[in-house]
């Protein structure tokens, strides 16, 4: 395995890493690798649908990014890019550019997830890789086999191969023999404990959340927890790829250097110069049963109506206009959101557009690892004032949230791509293949009730719980 880490954020003029921070490969970086891509068609049907590939990928280290069979998956590495602290973002898309300058890339598709791509997963906070954390704040991958698909059925569907050096990439037979693919097995028997908080603990942490609200320290926050998951197997990512691809559709399922999840909530697309932006903020669980779809109709009129989850809905909307404002010479921003029907809950949304400006030679258009920095964190998962509410999730939160709520996504060599919101998710233990923690969060504002985001924090764990059972 190739790696490549770019010089930590947070480095000093002599570009000496922050006091424990971890390196990976020697003690300087190492030479900018050439890789050559080759992408080509498959025929026609195959694969027929990503979602049902997720289970059969030969790696139980997979990179997916999958919704409604549409999408791209990987395995193998032919490279890794590592990044730290604060400019983590600016950092691994320098490393990233320096990459692409060395690749030979031969591309018979050119379509959006063909030639040369590279899955990322950044941390939550700019502190996350500055203090000797056991991983990096961002990691960028590139995978030895790319399998992408676009269009639907009778759609067209792409193998990438992606090899270090003069070698020759993998023919298509070989990286599609299922001779090469390992058994999917389930976990088994799993049981779940709290996790940082208890969950009475917690519902004190969200009222010390509104009395801040109140008193005028701030007008949203958003407020996370996090469980404890055991299995009685070893846990295969590709096992939960499978379930979550097929049970949450409309949801962007993913699985980046051991996160795992469903997420409803596309922070951006970029691509031939539009930008897209799924909003999400105001949720009302869902329930089940015979009378489900008329009892779903009356809670998505209450939430449509519910002033709290408005207020809240409008700073998500309004953080994420402000960030892409900059970079777009026009943009739509919806007057009033719509309702999201998801299996467990259901969201208010808004889809905010835009178009990019046009790139000069000084200035070059920005790409979507670009953008997901600037739009990262919006109102929907860190609060209104942001730096406000940021500082209060450090204070009160009681958690470090790693990779949870964060930019999630892929990106390819023209600087396109998708990055959602690490939601709906769960991190892989890298020590104990056991073990699983899983993430929920709550937009708080003054008029929100503990016990109801309690309530609301235990529907958005369903798709993880239900990611790890069956």
């Amino acid at each position: 395995m190739t790696e490549h880490s770019p010089l930590p954020a947070g480095t000093d003029d002599l570009g000496a890493p922050p006091a424990g921070s971890p390196r990976t490969g020697s003690s300087g970086p190492s030479a900018v690798p050439r890789l050559v891509v080759r992408t080509t068609l498959l025929p026609d049907g195959l694969p027929g649908d990503l979602t049902a590939l997720t289970d059969l990928l030969p790696d139980a280290r997979p990179l997916a990014w999958v919704r409604r069979g549409d999408g791209i998956v990987g395995w193998g590495e032919a490279l890794r890019l590592e990044a730290w602290g604060p400019g983590r973002f600016a950092d691994a898309e320098a490393a990233w550019q320096e990459v692409l300058g060395a690749a030979v890339v031969h591309d018979d598709v050119a379509l959006p997830g063909s030639g040369l791509v590279a899955f990322g997963s950044f941390a939550f906070d700019d502190a996350s890789g500055t203090t000797g954390d056991a991983r990096p704040g961002g990691t960028i991958v590139v995978p030895r086999v790319v399998v992408g698909r676009r269009g639907g059925p009778g759609g067209t569907a792409w193998v990438t191969s992606i090899s270090e050096g003069d070698a020759l990439p993998d023919d298509v037979a070989t990286v599609l023999d299922p001779a090469h693919r390992t058994p999917v097995v389930g976990p088994g028997r799993v049981t779940t404990v709290d996790g940082s908080l208890s969950a009475q603990d917690w519902t004190a942490v969200v009222a010390e959340g509104v009395e801040r609200i109140r008193r005028g320290d701030l007008e949203k926050v958003v407020l996370a927890r996090d469980v404890l998951a055991t299995a009685e197997r070893p846990v295969d990512p590709r096992w939960m790829l499978g379930r979550l691809a097929t049970a949450y559709e409309a949801c962007w399922t993913f699985s980046v250097d051991g996160m795992v999840g469903a997420t409803p909530e596309l922070l951006v697309r970029s691509e031939k110069g539009l930008v897209t932006s799924r909003v999400l903020a105001g949720t009302i669980r869902r329930s089940g049963g015979a009378e489900a779809d008329d009892d779903s109709l009356l809670r998505a009129a209450h939430l449509a109506r519910s002033s709290k989850d408005l207020e809240e809905h409008e700073y998500a909307v309004a953080s994420v206009a402000d960030a892409l404002a900059p970079f777009c010479s026009s943009m739509n921003v919806p007057d009033a959101p719509f309702v999201l029907h998801l299996p467990n809950v259901l969201h208010l949304a808004s889809d905010v557009t835009g178009v990019l400006r046009a790139g000069t030679d000084d200035t070059p258009a920005p790409t979507s690892l670009a953008l997901a920095a600037a739009l990262h964190p919006s109102a929907a998962v860190c609060g209104t004032p942001t730096l406000a509410a940021r500082d209060l999730i450090r204070e009160i939160e009681g958690m470090d949230r790693a990779r949870y709520a964060a930019p999630v996504g892929w990106f390819g060599a023209d600087g396109d791509g998708e990055w959602g919101i690490a939601l709906r998710s769960a991190e892989l233990s890298a020590q104990d293949p056991f073990h699983v923690r899983l993430f929920a969060g709550c937009g708080i504002v003054a008029a929100s009730d503990p016990a109801a985001e309690l309530a609301e924090s235990e529907a958005k764990l369903e798709p993880m719980r239900h990611a790890l059972g069956g």
